[in-house]
């Protein structure tokens, strides 16, 4: 079983998403910044054997809509919840990689109601920490130069395998999809500068800005916490520290591994997940 490419209108916004599988509760992944749902083509067929899974790109991202607009927390928090009432999900399970983990907790603080479970997959949020190869691109006219050499053929290159070095434990294994995915994303008109836009919503030159971890103990929801042990980005002790925080927390310590576990490692992504939910919903 594979998946299937799908377009919505959301709110005017024209929205790519993967969709697979029928059986709830549907499960939504969310992605990270600079990349889009083709991550998680790795894990959509598996999962979809035994849930509904749906896994959109974000506005500004993958081959969503694109407008000339800043993308703050408020305005992909709101998306989400967009989303699901435009696909009349009432409640779901909420699967979010990086900031698409702090999307997923913002909305599941707000929504309890309709969030059956959670995923948080090496999420934003936990800690100021994040590493400064990411939040050095919020200074004033770094992250624009960037953008310029991006956008060349060899700069889109260059950027795609800088971005493996930096979220991968195992750069030289990196799926040559994966790569095709995000040296093709580096040329589309608008994505680069909707994607600085949304990375600086969260991190600055210190690090990250909004940081959830008080607000853990108030998750109501069963909550998986998955973290690459090889974490680049975020360091893996952020995962041990925001899960003893939750009232229904699980840890899952994916070996060998680095910021995207569904990519790295899927079998293992998968196995943890699918106990998860056979266990707790």
């Amino acid at each position: 079983m594979g998946f299937e490419k799908q377009q919505i209108d959301v709110d005017g916004l024209n929205i790519r998403y993967l969709s697979a599988g029928e059986a709830d509760p549907p499960l939504v992944l969310l992605h990270g910044v600079g990349d889009s749902a083709v991550d998680w083509s790795w894990v959509v067929p598996t999962l979809g054997t035994t849930h509904r899974v749906i896994a959109p790109d974000f506005p500004g991202s993958g081959d969503s809509a694109k407008p000339n607009r800043e993308y703050s927390l408020e305005f992909l928090t709101q998306f989400l919840a967009n989303f699901l009432n435009t696909l009349e999900i009432q409640r779901a399970v909420l699967v979010g990689n990086s900031l698409g983990g702090l999307i997923a907790l913002r909305f599941a603080l707000s929504n309890p109601e309709r969030v059956a479970g959670l995923v948080l997959v090496d999420s934003m949020g936990f800690s100021q920490v994040v590493n400064p190869v990411l939040s050095n691109l919020s200074l004033p006219w770094y992250g624009e130069l960037a953008i310029a050499w991006s956008k060349t053929p060899l700069g889109a290159k260059q950027r795609a395998w800088s971005r493996a070095a930096l979220l991968f434990a195992n750069p030289s294994q990196v799926p040559t999809a994966w790569l095709a995915e995000q040296e093709r994303l580096g040329l589309v008109p608008g994505f680069l500068e909707a994607n600085l836009s949304i990375l600086r919503s969260q991190l600055y030159v210190l690090g990250q800005r909004q940081i959830i971890l008080d607000s853990l103990p108030q998750v109501q929801m069963p909550t998986l916490v998955v973290w690459g042990i090889n974490d680049y980005v975020l360091p893996n002790y952020q995962a041990q520290d925001g899960v003893k925080r939750l009232q229904q927390g699980h840890l899952a310590l994916i070996p060998d591994c680095g910021h995207l576990p569904q990519v790295e490692r899927p079998e293992l992504f998968t196995d943890a997940v699918n106990q998860f939910l056979a266990s707790e919903l």
